[in-house]
């Protein structure tokens, strides 16, 4: 008995002495690691400038920025730098109309149509049954990307008053509410949601309620609306293999998907509210919207399939505005964003009250997945785990398989070019063409080569290349696109082209050429 009672105690002993250890070692990263992970990854991805906070209970534990805002201007980066935070932006739509829930101008349930009597999609019953809720979870049927054509990468001559008739034309790819597909176009429909029931722009009412009172003073709801410039980045991109300079590649139209520009000096305000259910302020006094619908926000709403890199996860799905999952026992509530030379992260564990922040001027998504996660893992405690070797080796990976896809198609349009149509045959490829929602495109016949141009994308043209029948391959002038396509023609009975298909080459090319939902027909 007293050998059980002295092993028994023994036992004991080494498990509060392991409890203590592991609850010391899990206290977080220090800033002096974080300095050397961040310029290891800078140096890995190639990234200019990144800028980086941790919040920890209430407290910035963490906050610098890195590298340069340019390699151009060479400008220092630093916690009051502006970046674009892309898709980060839609947590703050999603908040607008949690404000408006709050206030009883709408509720979750409203249907858009009360609100937007014009809004309307391929389905009556759809377009009928969609909520504002609906708008927020990326569960509307339509393919992932739909119509993001009309943002990305120019979209310049579309409005908001185009882009909301144009979804008519969108076709469903799953049932209503059934299947995640990630959408830009719905949240362009929250934030006019959130004009129309406040009297207000979407970029007055987001910079006025939400901004204003938390001190986000850098802050603003798009590039245009940014009071002082002289401290914002320049987004890059790697195009055929050096680093360029590109520029800010998001309509103004879309501001309410991802216009948003911010600091993380900034964000860490944001974030802090936002672990605080809504709270902010001295002795959290104030509030921004209630904990009734902070806790909605953060409710599972469609199912996301698959689990998380790296950790084990038993369910994921989108919120409103935000991913929801289980990160090895503790609850994660996260998002990204990209645009063209930009990728961000913001992620917050709500049990811990741990908030982290990583923002970049480069469109490397290793590089914020792999700081982000080994901040991450030293507050969970999970050790032992190399995050920027793992996410490099996947890029690595990634990019391998891409290129091997891409040299495969421009070694046989390099084999194809003798059996190229001759400039008789071209010509009758030659003439407008018109899809329902994105608008016209002209095939022209220059200096012996087809030419694509876009009239409502001016941005997106290119040259032609002979691929196999009907069948070329477009590389757009402009190659930080990194998106060139197959173009395949049909004909009619007299053997004439009378319309086109399109499909990206790469299986790395952004979700946003969503070039697969186009079908022009020829008009002249």
């Amino acid at each position: 008995m007293k050998s059980f009672q002295y092993i028994s105690r023994l036992f004991l002993t080494a498990a509060i002495v392991l409890f203590f250890s592991l609850n010391l070692l899990a206290q977080g990263i220090t800033s002096n690691d974080i300095d050397n992970l961040v310029q290891k990854t800078m140096q890995a991805f190639n990234v200019p400038g990144i800028a980086v906070a941790v919040v920890k209970d209430d407290r910035i534990v963490h906050m610098k920025g890195y590298g340069v805002s340019s390699i151009v201007t060479k400008e220092k980066t630093d916690e009051n730098t502006l970046f674009a935070i892309a898709s980060n932006s839609k947590a703050f739509t999603a908040a607008a109309l949690a404000i408006l829930v709050d206030e009883g101008k709408i509720t979750w349930e409203t249907r858009v149509t009360e609100i937007i009597p014009e809004f309307k999609l391929y389905d009556p019953y759809v377009t009928n049954e969609f909520t504002v809720k609906d708008l927020l979870t990326h569960r509307s049927g339509l393919g992932l990307g739909a119509g993001d054509l009309m943002l990305w990468p120019d979209g310049s001559y579309f409005t908001l008053k185009d882009i909301i008739y144009n979804m008519r034309y969108l076709k469903p790819v799953s049932s209503f509410r059934t299947k995640y597909d990630y959408d830009n176009l719905m949240y362009l429909v929250a934030g006019e949601v959130v004009a129309r029931a406040s009297g207000m722009s979407w970029d007055e009412f987001v910079e006025s309620r939400i901004m204003l009172p938390l001190g986000m003073k850098r802050s603003a709801a798009c590039y245009k609306r940014i009071k002082e410039k002289s401290n914002i980045i320049d987004a890059h991109v790697k195009v055929e293999g050096t680093l360029q300079r590109v520029p800010m590649s998001f309509t103004p139209v879309g501001n309410a998907a991802g216009g948003i520009f911010s600091s993380v000096s900034d964000l860490s305000k944001w974030v802090m509210m936002q672990l605080n259910g809504g709270k902010y302020g001295e002795n959290l006094s104030k509030r921004i919207f209630s904990q009734k619908v902070a806790k909605e926000m953060w409710s599972p709403q469609t199912i996301i399939p698959g689990g998380s890199f790296g950790y084990k996860t038993n369910f994921s799905a989108y919120a409103l505005g935000w991913r929801v999952n289980d990160l090895d026992g503790y609850m994660q509530v996260s998002h990204t964003g990209g645009l063209a030379g930009v990728v961000t992260q913001v992620t917050m564990i709500p049990e811990l009250k741990l908030g982290i922040i990583v923002l970049t001027n480069q469109q490397a998504t290793g590089a914020f997945v792999a700081i982000t996660n080994t901040i991450k893992d030293s507050y969970i405690g999970v050790y032992g785990k190399d995050r920027l070797k793992e996410t490099l080796e996947a890029l690595v990976s990634n990019l391998s398989e891409a290129q091997g896809v891409v040299s495969k198609v421009w070694t046989r349009v390099a084999n194809s070019s003798k059996f190229a149509p001759g400039e008789v045959m071209l010509r009758r490829y030659a003439g407008k063409y018109k899809d329902s929602w994105f608008g016209n495109v002209n095939i022209t016949l220059e200096n012996g080569a087809l030419r694509f141009s876009s009239e409502m994308s001016p941005l997106l043209k290119g040259t032609l290349y002979y691929y196999i029948d009907n069948t070329f391959v477009v590389k757009w002038d402009e190659r930080s696109f990194d998106a060139d396509a197959f173009i395949n023609f049909s004909k009619d009975f007299e053997g004439n082209p009378n319309g086109f298909v399109m499909k990206a080459i790469s299986p790395e090319t952004d979700f946003s050429y969503d070039f697969q939902d186009l079908d022009f027909k020829r008009v002249k």
